[in-house]
């Protein structure tokens, strides 16, 4: 039954746009990866990275000339690069840093279909990428996951002890714990969080509806970063982080610092205003198909209640079998020591 709920929780916990709200053009004038519609950027560059599970990924790099870090950006679980484009944009300019942000496996234009391990093995393309194409060192990376993509972000940060710095965004807790208040992991859970959050040793921001937390009043759980205060108090951690000793005494420096800077305005363009509500109900001419699926996610959430209900009377019954064994036992030792009470008395 576990496998059973395992399958559905990520069933329900991946919904990437259909269609992509992007398409992949390859130039063959300058042999350059387009993200179409958008025009290109002397500082955006656009690539597909490999997965160890055998996906593609679709990865876009935006470069600051001044940046001394580099925000690898996790995304929600109903956006794809099309609709953070714009978003990432801004982030670069305003926080003055490197950003590469990446589509999950059945995301966007990147291949495969959306699991919890195909998450983990796509963050860890990025990282990689990161490292080999950019020359990026660990302690100058800053992950950034957003709702979902905290999952992810998490889960390799355990397994990065020198990181600059985390940012979770309208993190969850884990699978099971967005639908049910529960006070114990369960095997079958997907994005354990809350469990892997403890392994963390570098400064986290959390962003939400110690550093000092951002607690957005009137904000929902996906449009935090269209208020003024997201950017303003984003950009005081990021300031922050950079100032901190350990990046002071660091040696070490990524190479992007030393590439020739590129001629482009387009990085000084003015802030756009978003208008990308992501994870909220998108625009469509297929309103009965729309309907038709909502009414599919509320059946599999309410199967996987009742797949979960089922299962803690399954384990409570087992707790009241084994107290009832318990207690029959205690009753049969008595028996059998008042009874060798009584043959001492009789051979006495």
């Amino acid at each position: 039954m576990g496998g059973v709920t395992s399958s559905m929780a990520a069933k329900f916990a991946f919904f990437p746009p259909n269609p992509p709200s992007y398409k992949l053009v390859h130039d063959d004038m300058t042999g350059l990866l387009l993200l179409s519609p958008f025009p290109h950027r002397e500082n955006v560059e656009i690539m597909r990275l490999p997965t160890r599970r055998g996906t593609e990924i679709v990865a876009m790099y935006v470069r600051h000339p001044m940046a001394s870090s580099t925000l690898l950006y996790s995304h929600g679980n109903a956006a794809d690069l099309g609709q953070m484009y714009e978003l990432f944009i801004e982030l670069s300019i305003h926080l003055r840093v490197n950003l590469l942000g990446y589509d999950y496996s059945g995301y966007g234009q990147s291949s495969g279909k959306p699991s919890e391990q195909n998450t983990y093995a796509d963050i860890e393309a990025a990282f990689k990428c990161l490292e080999e194409n950019y020359g990026t060192k660990q302690e100058d990376v800053i992950l950034y996951g957003q709702s979902v993509g905290s999952g992810p972000t998490l889960d390799l940060a355990t397994r990065l002890p020198r990181l600059r710095a985390i940012v979770l965004h309208s993190p969850i807790l884990s699978g099971v714990r967005v639908m049910y208040s529960v006070k114990r992991t369960y095997w079958f859970d997907i994005y354990k969080n809350i469990d892997k959050i403890q392994l963390v040793n570098c400064p986290v921001l959390i962003i939400h509806e110690k550093y000092e937390p951002l607690w957005i009043k009137g904000g929902n759980h996906c449009d935090l970063e269209l208020y003024p205060e997201y950017i303003r108090h984003l950009k005081k951690f990021v300031a922050a982080v950079e100032r901190s000793p350990s990046h002071r005494i660091s040696t070490r420096k990524s190479t992007d610092q030393f590439e020739p800077s590129r001629k482009s305005t387009d990085i000084f363009d003015a802030p756009r205003k978003s208008t990308d509500r992501r994870e909220k109900p998108r625009h469509s001419t297929d309103k009965p198909e729309r309907s038709k699926n909502q009414s599919q996610n509320v059946e599999k959430l309410d199967k996987l209640r009742m797949s979960f209900d089922q299962m803690e009377r399954s384990r409570r019954s087992v707790d009241c079998i084994e107290k009832s064994w318990k207690s029959i036992d205690h009753q049969l030792e008595r028996g059998r020591k008042s009874v060798d009470r009584l043959d001492r008395i009789r051979t006495g």
